[in-house]
């Protein structure tokens, strides 16, 4: 890294983002200085601490799409302000590919450019936009932003992703020069380990994650009311769908085959994981590769999971888990069903911590990121 370090813009932050920036920051600060350029902070985040942080509003992104329109295009330009006033060479914009402003804006005055996706961000607007629009309409926003990113991965010198399978989905060629496909993921090893050993845990299954409809949460309810005796499916998280959930399955969450702890604070996720033994994923590509996925292979876990996006790269087939090629009730429970009576899981779970520690350890990301910015 250049002694001027790097400066790290993102579009306003959720709770999710503002992990996934964490993990970015740190990784970065290890090589250099490192600022970050964002929106909607939390003011509890310990981000503010730790880092030099340029907050641009604090207003979020709005409820409708009017509202969350003039905020983007305002956001741009107090971004191309921002980035004017830093120290750094290097600009990274960490989920705000759609920004084309001020990544055109940061080319122009000579800095270097770098955008990296955290996922498919005009999937995951369509899907909420879906929700208050006719679907055509929000197909068509979508698209539009969609257009947007495409700019910004053309205009910036390099793009990084966190898989190659996961620049695949997003229209780019994991082998061209100016693609990075080892992108920021580790888990923290101490934290994430199996509490449980595998052989004595229950037959129990579970999400970890928010529960909304791009989690697929809705196919999961209908398959926790199928799993046969013996066996007990634990959601662990909030969301919007919790209401419903908790409607859906008020008979068996009475006779005990389901479980809803409602929101669990991070550092008790890994005793949940812990006792699981599959992890069942079954998401839309709007994630570039769930943090969740990676935490549990880290506590021992198995997971079965949707192939979208980067999850085919990490979740090895007969390896450390297994695709989830199709998404009717009816098939998932037949496949939870097999998998829950394979002889070989125990060792499976050994596999998949054994993969962590060698590809998601926080010092093998840190040699990434040290990659990347001394081949410019």
């Amino acid at each position: 890294m250049t002694d001027r370090g790097v400066c790290v813009v993102t579009h306003p932050l959720s709770a999710a983002g503002e992990n996934a920036t964490r993990t970015l920051l740190d990784i970065l600060s290890e090589l250099g200085p490192v600022s970050l350029v964002t929106a909607d902070l939390p003011d509890n985040s310990s981000i503010w601490d730790d880092r030099e942080v340029v907050e641009l509003t604090h207003k979020g992104t709005g409820h409708s799409v009017p509202i969350a329109a003039f905020r983007f295009i305002l956001n741009q330009i107090r971004m191309c302000a921002a980035i004017r006033q830093r120290p750094e060479k290097t600009i990274l914009f960490f989920g705000a590919t759609a920004y084309l402003l001020p990544i055109l804006f940061a080319r122009v005055i000579g800095r270097r450019v770098i955008v990296e996706p955290r996922g498919d961000v005009p999937l995951t607007l369509q899907l909420n936009w879906e929700q208050q629009m006719p679907k055509f309409l929000a197909q068509l926003l979508a698209g539009s932003v969609r257009l947007l990113e495409r700019g910004g991965f053309s205009a910036a010198h390099t793009v990084v992703t966190y898989t190659p399978n996961m620049a695949r989905e997003l229209g780019l060629d994991p082998g061209s020069s100016n693609v990075y496909p080892h992108g920021a993921r580790y888990v923290d090893t101490e934290k994430f380990h199996p509490d449980t050993p595998f052989q004595e845990r229950d037959a129990v299954v579970g999400f970890v994650g928010r529960l909304d409809e791009e989690k697929g949460i809705r196919e999961l309810a209908a398959v926790a009311k199928r799993l046969r005796d013996g066996m007990t499916f634990r959601f662990v998280g909030d969301g919007p769908l919790s209401d419903w959930l908790q409607s859906e399955l008020a008979a068996e969450i009475e006779a005990g085959t389901v479980e809803l702890t409602g929101w669990v604070p991070h550092d008790d996720i890994p005793a949940e994981l812990s006792r699981m033994r599959l992890l069942v994923m079954p998401s839309q590509p709007t994630e570039g590769l769930p943090t969740t996925i990676l935490e549990a292979m880290a506590c021992g876990t198995p997971v079965y999971a949707t192939p979208v996006s980067g999850i085919p790269d990490v979740v090895l087939e007969n390896e450390t888990g297994f695709e989830m090629t199709e998404r009717s009730h009816k098939k998932i429970v037949q496949q939870i069903e097999s998998i829950l009576c394979r002889e070989d899981l125990t060792d499976m779970s050994h596999g998949c911590r054994r993969w962590i520690e060698q590809e998601y350890s926080f010092e093998a990301a840190v040699e990434r990121y040290r990659r990347l910015l001394e081949s410019s």
